[in-house]
């Protein structure tokens, strides 16, 4: 039986472990991480997958935020990690979790989402796109073809120069 259930549901240390299988330990030192930098992950926008009992996957959302040269800020959800279990990867879970992650955004979301991606695979099928994020920037290396954002549930995307980082 597979289950999607709130990510709050989930013991720390199993997410943090499944993390580590999944990207490996050396993850923090990555510019996802920057960015998010001090936050916690929105409780709305972060789930599990569980298959019999044992977690196989998670998603998580953070708060973070756009900042214009003039000092504006724009709030956006960042979409990331998408983390599945490698034994059971490309079978689908990853693909479940951001289909359900998307359908509570279209309620939940105080803004408009981002995340670092494949575009052709985050572009096929969920509709995340470079277009708005040409101008945009990040505290950390990163290939600006995968920085990708999506307009969700009314919220727009800023479009102008910026620095991402946490609210």
């Amino acid at each position: 039986m597979v289950e999607l259930l709130p990510l709050s549901d989930i013991e720390p240390q199993a997410v943090e472990a499944l993390l580590d299988a999944a990207f490996g330990t050396d993850r923090f030192g990555r510019t996802a991480y920057r960015i998010r930098a001090g936050a916690d992950a929105v409780p709305a926008l972060s789930f599990a997958l569980v298959e019999d009992g044992a977690l196989v996957g998670t998603i998580q959302c953070w708060p973070v935020a756009h900042r214009a040269p003039g000092g504006a800020a724009t709030p956006l959800v960042m979409v990331g990690p998408v983390a599945v279990r490698p034994d059971v990867q490309r079978g689908g879970h990853g693909r479940a979790l951001m289909a359900h992650m998307l359908e509570a955004a279209e309620t939940k979301a105080d803004s408009a989402l981002m995340m670092i991606g494949d575009p052709e695979y985050y572009g096929r099928f969920f509709g995340f796109d470079a277009d708005a994020t040409g101008a945009w920037d990040l505290p950390g290396p990163y290939e600006k073809r995968r920085l990708l954002a999506r307009a969700v549930n009314g919220h727009a995307l800023p479009t102008g120069a910026g620095m991402i980082g946490p609210r």
